[in-house]
């Protein structure tokens, strides 16, 4: 008779886990900011601002393989070419993790991402960002936004 109970449970518990993950408030806050380097060199600042106790995981993040590091795509543009990878700044740590095979680098509190590009001509730079933030207990689920830039 216990086991019937717990199998009508079973079905309770896969719906409130991932609902309980839904109802905590997104602990980012993201920027953006074109700066202009040259006549048609930019660099695309995504500014993040954590809150205390939240990380994200680096573009590099090590591990297992299970950690879905940020992405940042830009919608196909003829105006806009990619000037190499996108790049981390801010406070990275390197360690070890229960339940996580081999190291992983994480960022806390402000971390910058920055993408260098050749723009040639006023245009609307937009795309899609994916990321996704844990903090010692669980890790959200990931997210997809959008984002934009105006190069003038």
């Amino acid at each position: 008779m216990r086991s019937l109970k717990f199998f009508f449970l079973l079905p309770v518990l896969f719906w409130a886990i991932p609902s309980f993950s839904q109802m905590i408030e997104d602990p980012t806050t993201w920027k953006f900011e074109a700066k202009k380097k040259s006549a048609t060199e930019y660099q695309l600042i995504f500014h993040l601002e954590l809150k205390k106790d939240w990380h994200i995981w680096s573009l590099h993040p090590g591990g297992d393989g299970y950690e879905i590091a940020p992405s940042f795509t830009l919608d196909p543009n003829p105006k806009v070419k990619l000037k190499g990878n996108a790049t981390e700044k801010g406070k990275s740590i390197t360690t070890t993790m229960a339940g996580i095979d081999g190291k992983v680098t994480y960022f806390t509190g402000k971390i910058d991402y920055i993408q260098d590009v050749m723009v040639t001509g006023s245009t609307k730079l937009t795309g899609k960002y994916e990321y996704q933030v844990c903090n010692d207990k669980m890790c959200l689920p990931p997210k997809d936004k959008d984002f934009s830039f105006d190069i003038k």
